[in-house]
């Protein structure tokens, strides 16, 4: 699959990027990508939540009233999880909720991923993305040209750069992250995936089978 290849200012520059079939454009694994966004959602979670049992709520232990003979039901104290400020029963624990997976499945997803944004004709190859100051107006116009300024996208570039990530952060729907970080979850999130053209090979380097 060959893309012409645009500038940032939504012109074709006349040269073509060819994408490697092995990516953008293997079977796509519903499953496998199920499995991937699962994992990065999960991993992305704190499971720090933790509330207080009976035995950690600071109050008395004394019994509150007898046993038996008042009709009314045993308490043992004033912590007992039926009292207002008493402990609370099966109560969330810090946890971790992260897991793993195969390396082969998790390649399989992004490749997936990547060939379903090839299918809809939503990747659009950029010759270039360069900034010489942060400008969220530079990264406006940008998205302009592409006619994106209220989609969702993800631009993929090959190396950190801050003055493109700080030009795009005030943007909630924009999205940039660097070749090496490209995963399942953010990939499917867009409506429209830029690429650098630099980038593809970092991605070719990482997705290639062994």
């Amino acid at each position: 699959m060959e893309l012409a290849i645009y500038n940032i200012s939504g012109k074709e520059t006349g040269k073509k990027a060819k994408l490697n079939a092995e990516i953008f454009s293997v079977e796509p694994n519903d499953h496998a990508i199920y499995l991937d966004v699962k994992q990065f959602l999960a991993n992305g979670r704190q499971g720090t939540s933790k509330t207080k049992e009976r035995n950690e709520v600071h109050g008395s232990t004394r019994k509150l009233h007898k046993q038996k003979g008042t009709g009314g039901s045993r308490k043992g104290s004033i912590k007992n999880p039926l009292y207002r400020g008493g402990g609370r029963i099966f109560g969330p624990e810090p946890r971790d909720y992260s897991f793993k997976l195969n390396k082969k499945l998790k390649r399989l997803a992004r490749k997936s991923a990547l060939t379903y944004k090839a299918q809809e004709g939503n990747i659009t190859i950029l010759d270039q993305m360069q900034f010489e100051a942060p400008k969220t107006k530079e990264f406006l116009s940008f998205l302009k040209s592409f006619d994106s300024t209220d989609k969702k996208i993800l631009l993929v570039i090959p190396d950190a750069n801050a003055n493109v990530f700080l030009s795009s952060r005030n943007l909630a729907n924009s999205n940039v992250i660097i070749a090496s970080e490209i995963n399942t979850y953010e990939v499917l999130d867009a409506e429209k995936l830029f690429i650098v053209e630099g980038s593809l090979g970092t991605i070719e380097n990482i997705l290639s089978n062994d």
